[in-house]
């Protein structure tokens, strides 16, 4: 097995949700979410994670999170911070919304020398989505990836969601445009653009598989952002538009990976009874140990 990294982005303001919940336990014994995504990462033969955090919460993330499998899989840090720009570029004074995904993933530059996997802190993904990207890069060591979930195994039945719908072409990454509005209704699922949906389409929850070469393209990228977007306050560099932008120009193609696992996630704070009963009944299936970690 060659090396491989997980890379958590767990530095979101958690706005809609109301708090920091990567930090929030769903298991019974005070595991979060990002515990099970690293329980199934080192399962399926990852060698390191690293989790991207503000630094200002490192302590309480250590406590609670990363310490309890120090002994498991190498641990590193990395700190998505508003001044973290590259020369002559500055954070606007007023700007409090972190830079988006593609600028979250530069923070962790530094750490990164192989293959390597991004995932949100707030997302379970299953078992079945680590392993089939595992696999991937046991034999392709210089291919970009993403696993795509079903559309109707990613939507909350708390309110409307954001997914990145895929359009795929001979196993490759054709396109992903962002959906808004996304909501269950009767048999199809309602967008905010006029098109029907099933629920059998293909979309990206952020789990990309990239190799190094990933930051050249990043460092390139985000001058170009911050010329034309460095004084918006909200405005976020997005790690599906670099890929969209990368595949127009055809400098990469991206292999689609299909993964059968439910994904969860808490996008409202509804969804945490939902969570926890979910995990409860995976472990009451013996797919996960009562405890995690010893």
């Amino acid at each position: 097995m060659n090396n491989l990294t997980l890379l958590v982005m767990a530095a979101g303001m958690g706005s809609r949700y109301g708090g920091l919940k990567q930090l929030d336990p769903v298991g019974p014994n005070g595991e979060t979410i990002i515990d099970y995504s690293v329980f199934d990462a080192i399962k399926a033969g990852f060698t390191k994670v690293i989790f991207i955090i503000r630094r200002e919460f490192e302590l309480e993330f250590k406590e609670k999170v990363s310490n309890k499998y120090a002994d498991n899989i190498e641990i590193k840090y990395a700190f998505q911070e508003l001044n973290y720009l590259p020369k002559p570029f500055k954070c606007p004074s007023e700007r409090i919304k972190p830079w988006g995904t593609g600028h979250a993933i530069l923070s962790a530059e530094k750490f990164i020398n192989e293959p390597f996997v991004v995932i949100n802190g707030d997302d379970f993904y299953g078992f079945e989505s680590f392993k089939v990207i595992s696999d991937f890069y046991k034999n392709n060591t210089d291919d970009f990836s993403m696993v795509a979930f079903r559309l109707d195994k990613t939507l909350s039945k708390f309110g409307s969601v954001t997914r990145g719908l895929c359009e795929i072409v001979n196993g490759n990454l054709d396109t992903v445009t962002e959906t808004e509005s996304l909501e269950k209704k009767r048999d199809t699922i309602s967008s905010n653009r006029d098109i029907t949906l099933y629920g059998n389409e293909p979309v990206s929850m952020n789990m990309w598989g990239f190799t190094p070469k990933l930051f050249k393209y990043l460092n390139e990228m985000i001058v170009e952002f911050l010329s034309s977007n460095g004084n918006e306050l909200k405005s976020e560099f997005l790690i599906p538009s670099v890929i969209n932008d990368l595949i127009i120009a055809k400098k990469e193609s991206v292999t689609v990976l299909k993964s059968d696992s439910t994904w969860f996630g808490v996008t409202f704070k509804e969804d945490k009874p939902f969570v926890i009963n979910e995990i409860n009944s995976l472990i009451n299936s013996k797919i996960y140990p009562k405890k995690l970690f010893k």
